[in-house]
């Protein structure tokens, strides 16, 4: 299990997750450009999140897309900039990866442009079938 630095606190308390600090970033993240507040509300109000904490502000959040019995979607996964390079995001993997809830899954999946090294670390390996995989996608859509 990851440990975090001193003076980081990781929260798996759902109403301590901080959508609007959580907007901040995504909104200028490169998956989620222009999203709306009341869009990254409703996905967090709607999945299982996992956040950190630095002098009581919101730094750092993951979250699972989940049935909690057979799959999981690992996604808005971010670390402050400033904050990177501590194992912030292991810790949240992890943490989400150990939680009783998330047990038993037979499939998680997530999609990553340049972290695939941080979740190699964890277990994670490219689609062993990527010709099974499909996609939908409706662009702009939340930003709308």
């Amino acid at each position: 299990m990851s440990i975090l630095p001193p003076d980081y606190s990781l929260t798996l308390d759902q109403s301590e997750i901080d959508a609007v600090a959580a907007h901040a970033y995504l909104t200028h993240s490169y998956w989620s450009p222009g999203i709306r507040v009341e869009v990254v509300k409703r996905a967090i109000a709607n999945s299982f999140a996992v956040a950190v904490f630095f002098d009581g502000v919101q730094i750092a959040m993951a979250r699972v897309i989940t049935d909690y019995a057979t799959f999981a979607h690992l996604a808005d996964v971010y670390v402050l900039e400033e904050h990177r390079g501590k194992g912030i995001s292991l810790a949240m993997v992890e943490a989400l990866h150990d939680h009783a809830r998330l047990q038993g899954l037979r499939r998680w999946t997530l999609g990553t442009l340049d972290a695939h090294g941080v979740y190699a670390k964890l277990g994670w390996k490219p689609l062993a079938e990527p010709e099974r995989a499909m996609e939908r996608v409706i662009p702009d859509i939340t930003s709308i």
